[in-house]
């Protein structure tokens, strides 16, 4: 085949090259017979003349019978595309459901999870209620348990090596344990809350903070598998009697190390501050196999754990 002819093929489509060689090849069928038609007298030569005419016209319907193939055809691979709206028809507000904004506060939730929203400060007013009704409500905890049963599933395929070396990390804040009930006041969020250092503080040092059920879970299902759980919080050192007694009280125990912010690492970004833990811990000889956290600043930064899990948080975002 040519370049000219692997240019072609490239841009057009399988069926439009078909139909193109099926005509050209009837074209030059026709010429070639309409050019070595027999010598003829000239008594013979108008009736030369009516069957060139006649092949003309015949070639000139086969061209109008191929284009209106292509069309049918060129209609069914319309067809097999993705239809995003019924044919026809426009957007409306109508077409995100009943109400707009609850459309667009769940895609504001999915852009939050992936990361695609990346450094935001607060959640967008419209959206408020709508985020206050999804932590409170049944998806968040479902949401919640998709993500410990991919873990698990995870978990299960590695081989431990029975030398105390097999490490899953931990966040703690909002991944072990739930501060839900420290924003919500008197049944309205305080979203202001959640970057409040001295209600963050206060609330840190009461121990009322619940186990998030699937996360809970999560972690006995591990401990069960002969994994050493390392937490790792961006609480500071002062708190850590309150921590450990409020992990305690809610279920969690036999923790391999409980690794908060030092003296020298106040003022370091989250994701700064882990990532330098997480590879004192490698230099120790921890196999970092796996880490969950519902901050993307939990599980960036190298050196990474082999597979890391984002657990929901569409609440507040910690850089």
């Amino acid at each position: 085949m040519h370049s000219r002819d692997v240019m072609i093929s490239s841009v057009l489509s399988p069926d439009l090259i078909h139909f193109t060689l099926k005509c050209h090849s009837m074209a030059i069928f026709l010429r070639l017979n309409s050019t070595f038609l027999p010598p003829s007298s000239a008594c013979k030569r108008k009736r030369k003349k009516g069957v060139m005419l006649s092949l003309h016209l015949f070639l000139l319907l086969l061209l109008s019978s191929c284009l209106c193939t292509y069309s049918n055809t060129s209609d069914k691979a319309v067809d097999t595309l993705l239809r995003l709206l019924p044919q026809d028809e426009g957007l409306s507000s109508g077409d995100l459901g009943d109400d707009p904004n609850e459309a667009y506060c769940e895609s504001w939730r999915l852009s939050v999870e992936t990361n695609n929203a990346g450094n935001w400060k607060k959640i967008s007013a419209r959206c408020s209620s709508l985020v206050e009704a999804y932590v409170r409500g049944a998806q968040y905890a479902l949401d919640s348990k998709v993500v410990a049963r991919f873990a698990q599933a995870y978990a299960k395929n590695i081989q431990i090596a029975g030398d105390g070396m097999d490490a899953w990390i931990f966040d703690v804040d909002e991944t072990l344990i739930s501060n839900i009930h420290h924003y919500f006041v008197h049944g309205a969020y305080r979203w202001k809350k959640a970057t409040n250092e001295t209600g963050r503080e206060q609330w840190a040092a009461s121990t009322k903070s619940l186990a998030l059920p699937w996360s809970l879970w999560l972690y006995k299902k591990l401990q069960g598998m002969g994994f050493q759980l390392i937490l790792l919080t961006g609480r500071k050192e002062t708190h850590r009697n309150s921590t450990e007694q409020n992990l305690l009280a809610v279920g969690y125990h036999s923790w391999e190390k409980l690794i908060l912010r030092g003296n020298l690492d106040s003022g370091k970004r989250a994701m700064a501050y882990k990532s330098e833990k997480r590879a004192e811990l490698v230099a120790q000889g921890y196999r970092i196999h796996g880490s969950s956290g519902d901050q993307w600043s939990d599980l960036m930064g190298e050196p990474m754990a082999k597979r890391s899990f984002k657990v929901p948080n569409p609440m507040y975002h910690i850089p």
